[in-house]
């Protein structure tokens, strides 16, 4: 089998860069990465692969500072997730992320021969403190962009109604962003709606067919270790990703 794609971006926030899927050597992972070795493995030629995506991003400067280099690449392959650290905020329009979603879905196709999938995230709520409210905002932005897009010709994978990366399982200590094994599981997610073989050696089926985790309870040091500083950015106008750089910024060959 081969694959169709061979110049593949990804754009996004947290979620898209891989954190909460750390290598020992301090760099994160994540599924896209894992979505290029799906595509190296089911291609006879090589693959280059970026990855723009920075921690932290809105969906503003994501689309402001990630599109137009990631189209200057000329990829046949480009994934977009975005809205996530939108709808963290204390105020947010959904209705304005669908929106821009939608134009900045617009300009990619007019790209010849660019195959575009938009990803809604997983789903952190259930461990969460105060998950409820991001449930509700998840649910609505995950239906009202899947909406919006039906009638376009992009790809849409929806991790958002997943249940089984819902299990604690698939989440990092923050409860926040997903593990590699969460992270395998989006890509399993992203290479089978591509029609595309998921490598055995990943084990995503087995995991998912194992028995849940327990839910984990939010104790003090969980509050102190990453509650705190995470409202203390949103506090003082910082972000994590202030001052980083994209891990991939230019097409690299699949290692």
């Amino acid at each position: 089998m081969t694959a169709q794609f061979s110049r593949y971006v990804a754009l996004g926030d947290s979620f898209t860069e891989g954190v909460g899927d750390e290598l020992p050597d301090g760099r994160v992972r994540g599924w896209a990465d894992f979505v290029a070795l799906g595509l190296q493995a089911a291609s006879n030629e090589p693959i280059g692969y970026a990855n723009l995506a920075i921690r932290g991003r809105k969906l503003g400067p994501i689309i402001s500072e990630q599109l137009e280099p990631a189209l200057a690449l000329s990829p046949d392959l480009m994934t977009f997730n975005g809205g996530g650290n939108d709808i963290m905020r204390p105020r947010v329009a959904i209705s304005w992320v669908v929106d821009e979603t939608l134009k900045l879905v617009h300009r990619a196709l007019e790209l010849d021969g660019l195959h575009v999938v938009v990803l809604a995230g997983a789903n952190p709520s259930r461990h969460l403190p105060m998950g409820g409210l991001m449930q509700k905002r998840g649910d609505l932005l995950a239906d009202a962009v899947l909406t919006a897009l039906g009638s376009t010709p992009v790809t849409l994978v929806n991790n958002w109604a997943d249940e089984t990366l819902t299990d604690i399982r698939y989440w990092s200590p923050d409860k926040l962003h997903l593990n590699a094994l969460g992270h395998a599981r989006v890509a399993s997610n992203v290479l089978t709606a591509l029609d595309i073989a998921v490598p055995e050696e990943w084990g995503v089926e087995n995991v998912a067919e194992a028995s849940s985790g327990q839910r984990a309870r939010n104790t003090a040091r969980y509050y102190r270790e990453h509650v705190l500083p995470w409202i203390g950015r949103r506090v003082t106008g910082r972000s994590s990703g202030d001052g980083r750089e994209p891990k991939r910024a230019t097409l690299l060959p699949v290692d």
